[in-house]
């Protein structure tokens, strides 16, 4: 055994540490990622629910409302509010991934990301566009 040997393994061992810190770094900013894409796919879900199924009992004359655009508009803000968290959150996905130095690799769940924002506007838009009461 020489004497540079047990230095040399130190050192092979701070780099393998170093670079399973990076790892864990980018498995974490993809949990944070998939976070954002749970919360603003429920409210995309729960906005657009109350939005179709106050419009099915209105037109079934089984309910009421004293403000027929509210069901509307409440469907039109948690749609809204989840589509641009989602964006909010595939920005800080990418601002983590530049301050850690990492390659701009994107994995799945940044593309899941942008599927379910594309979603979440198409869904606004027609919810927005569409006329009457509801």
């Amino acid at each position: 055994m020489s004497e540079g040997e047990p230095q040399s393994t130190a050192n092979r061992l701070a780099q393998t540490r170093t670079d399973l810190a990076g790892d864990r770094t980018m498995m974490a900013a993809d949990r944070t990622l998939m976070a954002w894409i749970r919360t603003a796919l429920s409210m995309i879900s729960f906005g657009f629910t109350i939005y179709k199924f106050l419009s099915y009992m209105r037109d079934s004359s089984t309910i009421h409302l004293h403000r027929p655009e509210g069901p509307r508009y409440l469907g039109l803000l948690l749609t809204g509010l989840g589509t641009v968290s989602l964006a909010a959150g595939i920005l800080q996905y990418m601002q983590m991934l530049r301050q850690v130095g990492a390659v701009l690799r994107y994995r799945v769940a940044f593309y899941v990301a942008w599927v379910v924002v594309g979603l979440g506007f198409t869904i606004l838009l027609g919810m927005a566009t569409r006329r009457g009461p509801f």
